[in-house]
């Protein structure tokens, strides 16, 4: 039989619009959070504390929010003195983190595919993306193509434009509806609706952009295995975030060149596609090698270790797209080409195809916590079950 407090954290779930469980993850939120709210030591390190001000107790959908609002800097974790070994054991990166995961998968769209969450290690990743180069360069030496006379850098010698589009459009539109139904859900489980003010959306999105909360929550950077501080993990991930955008503008400049003013690839060194996609490949290149490097190096006790190889999977990924695109364009004059173009866009279609199922969705649960925060930051203050 359901306890009353229990049947309480259910109706306060339903009564959101959707109903979230309760789990061991969202319990465990819910004790740290009971014992951080007494104590409130941490109010001032990042946006997680002044939201748990505003309530008297968690329900799930408050720990699927305050776990996704969480930045895993570990301030809190270094400040504590609740943390191992005392009894208490608080540890609230961890906590969050095991509840970040669950978040993922049970908002997966479609909801069967949650289960690839947990089993998107980097051995799979890395041999999803080989496997698809192997199958490009095995077909390219059945067409006896596998060294060829230069092409002069046109890549549509090799696979057509229409091609490329057939294959890799529906890919990325999949991923962009999977983590967009993925988010929806999310929301209408933490978010009771109302009105979202104009100024919030302006907030949030200048927080998300700026990593705000990376900065440890107190200006100093992040904590590393030790007490010290750093900003490196801020800077690692603002390069991996500015390569991703400058790539993605190269692409769609690249596209509009092409449908809108009918200029063919390839295009020169000097043109603003390849320019911006010069730009983004080093910032995908510096910012995830730095990110795998910390990772490797972080303290267990920051986080879910379990996690990692998601993690890792995807910053190997994002390197090894960086890495072949950049090959790509150094030898796209050389008879090396169709083999440098089919082994990137096998690390890219294996980046597409984990995208909605791997690290990449806590960039957009995120950006909808830090949204749920900036519209609760402007009501007023009432401190009660549930939400504020």
């Amino acid at each position: 039989m359901q306890t009353l407090e229990a049947l309480t954290r259910d109706a306060l779930a339903l009564g959101r619009g959707e109903f979230v469980p309760a789990t061991p993850q969202t319990d465990e939120v819910a004790r740290v959070m009971g014992i951080c709210n007494a104590c409130r030591y941490c109010e001032g390190f990042c946006a997680v504390f002044p939201a748990m001000t505003r309530r008297l107790a968690f329900d799930p959908a408050d720990a699927h929010y305050l776990a996704n609002l969480c930045h895993n800097c570990g301030a809190c974790l270094h400040a504590c003195q609740y943390a191992p070994p005392h009894e208490f054991a608080l540890n609230v990166p961890r906590a969050m983190a095991q509840v970040r995961m669950t978040t993922y998968a049970d908002h997966a769209w479609p909801a069967a595919f949650g289960a690839l969450y947990r089993r998107n290690g980097l051995t799979v990743a890395l041999a999803l993306a080989a496997g698809l180069a192997l199958f490009g360069l095995l077909v390219l030496a059945l067409h006896g193509r596998l060294w060829h006379a230069p092409l002069a850098g046109d890549f549509y010698a090799v696979l057509p434009h229409g091609l490329m589009v057939a294959l890799f459009a529906p890919v990325f539109g999949w991923a962009v509806l999977a983590l967009g139904m993925g988010v929806r859900r999310f929301w209408r489980g933490v978010t009771p609706g109302g009105e979202m003010p104009g100024a919030a959306v302006i907030e949030a999105t200048h927080d998300a952009l700026r990593l705000r909360y990376l900065d440890g929550g107190h200006g100093q950077g992040c904590h590393d295995a030790d007490d010290r501080t750093t900003h490196w993990r801020r800077r690692f991930h603002h390069l991996t975030a500015g390569g991703f955008g400058l790539c993605f503008a190269s692409t769609t400049i690249a596209t509009l060149y092409h449908y809108l003013l009918g200029l063919q690839a390839p295009y020169p060194v000097t043109s603003l596609p390849v320019l911006l996609g010069t730009a983004g490949g080093f910032g995908l290149l510096v910012g995830p090698a730095g990110l795998l490097w910390l990772n490797l190096r972080r303290d267990p006790l920051h986080g879910d270790p379990r996690q990692r190889p998601m993690d890792r999977a995807f910053l190997m990924l994002l390197f090894l797209v960086s890495l072949t695109g950049l090959a790509l364009l150094a030898g796209r004059e050389t008879g090396a080409m169709a083999a440098l173009l089919v082994v990137h866009l096998g690390t890219v279609m294996a980046l597409f195809l984990t995208l909605p199922y791997g690290k990449f969705a806590h960039a957009v649960y995120r950006g909808a916590a830090l949204l749920k925060y900036a519209v609760e930051r402007r009501r007023p203050d009432r401190i009660g079950l549930g939400d504020a």
